[in-house]
């Protein structure tokens, strides 16, 4: 069995193994009395998808395949054609006809599906105790709970049996089982990833999330799987990205009044020091209208989104349920069409509060969870202990926002603590790049596996959406594939067309004191020698994006016309000539790349 992020399967690859090499003994590790699994993949249908990855290699080539052979694990209320679908209620279960939405992206990128997890029924449950295929424990101690609803995902991913596995979050339920098991859980804003072959739980709210060894992965996935869907109304496009602040310009703001169990305080409150000084400002702020918002969602009408979703069981065959889970369900029947109105306003009216903290501040922090029960604890005080774990996680859907729990650091009594990253709508980019660093900073393993994040991942290309007229422009240097300012074309919409060079009549140059490092291109005067063909990429962005792009260029460099080797002409980047007198001349190595790689 390969324990491994994507990477190392990626590697493994490379190195000569075949995927029926590697997945047929990891799905052989994959017990079949194991609670964290509904269903396993047969010998048979992994054979299908191994053939099926060999045809559409051959159409498309396997550098087009970004998750070639890579195995992972469905939460059983997400189709995957060929599996029961079961939502952790057998009376429920069909056999699905055709993938979801987003389980499509990821095999149409080449990955494998190993099986379908366990789930608490229905999705109704942080804590992963509500399902009748069995409780699935928490990976450092079975006596606590895994969390929920995508226990059994977590608990695929902790124990390294996939790199990676979908969730479902609509109160929490990816983010709570990431900090129980000291994982990543990526939640992207509603409406980011299709929810066509979903089960919903509240299909206005439901988010397909990603729970995965590392942040770098969690983000590489979501990419793939997330954009429009013209079967899902409540499908959206990624608009452009407001530009990205690094983490030591941040404002970032706590939550005040906390209650917290004695050892996640304290666990929290050393996480804060560390980022305070790190960051512009951190601050404890009160959450009353994030924590009513929060209410709304089980204790307003909203509960009526999941009679929906259950409905020929609830209605139908009631029996079938479990009675935790009706339960929960039956609190609808409180409420009358009025209700739910005023529920709506009430809603808009605390939206409108919620959204006053991002004009003071750029992210909020929080625990995942405010403790870590025990799984008879939950099972004497079912709905007791399952509301309060959703403290910090609640609100986030109902007000349209995007989230990130990752692991912080370990307790004495050796279990994870996790905190989650909160912001805006649309701001998966950026939690992904904050995330990076405090995942490189806590230096945890993901889970019991062993892995820990590496330095330097590739950087990932989001699905933003691309409007009416396109403007190419060359790049030569820091905004490269790979290069530290190359995040700034990704989040205007630009994607790259090409890497090509210059006319044979510029002169490239090493700047100095620019942080970044950044090189300057010159152009050499007609008629004049000495020029030289100079490497660039050619990226396409929206007009209606190039003017902030633009915006954003600092002296002594500007925007101008650059002459291509094909004799077409772009805006590229150009650089004032009184810079260019204390600069070093790097012609010579044909590229900024070439010459960084020099440096190393």
């Amino acid at each position: 069995m390969l324990i491994g992020t994507i990477e190392d399967w990626k590697n493994a690859y490379a190195r000569g193994a075949s995927p029926a090499d590697l997945l047929e003994p990891q799905r052989q590790a994959c017990e079949a009395g194991d609670t964290a699994w509904i269903s396993i993949a047969s010998a048979a249908q992994l054979r299908a998808q191994i053939e099926a990855l060999a045809t559409l290699e051959q159409a498309v080539g396997r550098e087009q395949l970004p998750l070639y052979g890579v195995p992972f694990a469905v939460k059983d209320n997400i189709d995957v054609a060929g599996f029961r679908t079961t939502a952790a209620c057998e009376a429920f279960a069909y056999v699905a006809q055709k993938d979801a939405f987003a389980v499509q992206r990821l095999r149409n990128a080449g990955a494998i599906v190993l099986g379908k997890t366990n789930l608490d029924q229905f999705a109704t449950g942080l804590v992963g105790t509500r399902s009748p295929y069995g409780v699935v424990p928490n990976t450092f101690d079975p006596v606590l709970v895994s969390g929920g609803s995508s226990s059994g995902s977590a608990s695929v991913v902790a124990r390294g049996l996939v790199p990676f596995a979908l969730s479902t979050d609509t109160a929490g339920s990816g983010r709570i089982p990431a900090g129980f098991n000291q994982i990543v859980g990526l939640k992207p804003t509603p409406g980011a990833v299709s929810g066509t072959g979903l089960v919903p739980a509240c299909r206005t709210l439901d988010c397909i999330g990603v729970l995965a060894c590392t942040v770098a992965d969690s983000a590489r996935v979501m990419a793939l799987m997330e954009g429009l869907d013209a079967d899902d109304a409540y499908s959206r496009p990624r608009p452009m990205a407001p530009a990205h602040k690094p983490l030591a310009q941040l404002r970032v703001a706590t939550p005040a009044g906390r209650k917290l169990s004695a050892s996640y305080e304290a666990a929290f409150a050393d996480f804060s020091a560390q980022l305070q000084a790190q960051t512009a400002q951190l601050q404890d702020i009160p959450f009353d209208p994030l924590f009513e918002v929060a209410e709304l969602l089980y204790q307003g009408p909203w509960v009526a989104e999941r009679v929906v979703g259950a409905r020929s069981i609830y209605e139908g065959q009631p029996g079938k349920m479990l009675p935790v889970v009706r339960s929960v369900l039956d609190v609808a029947q409180r409420f009358s069409a009025a209700d739910t109105f005023a529920a709506q306003y009430r809603l808009q009216e605390l939206r409108q509060q919620a959204e006053k903290i991002w004009q003071q501040w750029d992210l909020l922090c929080v625990p995942t969870a405010p403790r870590h029960p025990r799984i008879d604890e939950v099972l004497a005080e079912p709905i007791a202990v399952n509301s309060e774990m959703g403290v910090y996680t609640n609100f986030v859907n109902l007000l349209g926002w995007s989230a990130i729990a990752i692991p912080a650091s370990r307790l004495p009594d050796g279990l994870p603590f996790g905190i989650t990253l909160i912001a805006p709508g649309w701001c998966e980019p950026d939690l992904v790049r904050w995330a990076t660093q405090l995942e490189q900073q806590a230096g945890l393993p993901a889970g019991v596996t062993g892995l820990r994040a590496v330095a330097g991942a590739a950087p990932v290309t989001w699905n933003v959406a691309a409007h009416g007229e396109m403007v190419k422009v060359a790049v030569v240097g820091a905004h490269l594939r790979g290069m530290p300012l190359n995040h700034e074309l990704q989040s205007c919409g630009a994607r790259l067309v090409e890497a090509t060079h210059t006319s044979a009549s510029y002169r490239l140059y090493a700047l100095q004191g620019t942080v970044p490092p950044k090189p300057g291109l010159a152009r050499v005067a007609a008629g004049a020698e000495g020029g030289a063909a100079i490497a660039v990429e050619v990226w396409e962005m929206p007009l209606a994006h190039f003017g902030r792009f633009v915006a954003g260029v600092p002296a002594p460099l500007g925007i101008g016309s650059v002459t291509l080797a094909s004799g077409a002409s772009c805006k590229g980047f150009i650089c004032e000539g009184q810079a260019l007198a204390q600069a070093t001349d790097i012609t010579d190595f044909g590229g900024w790349r070439a010459y960084c790689n020099s440096l190393r």
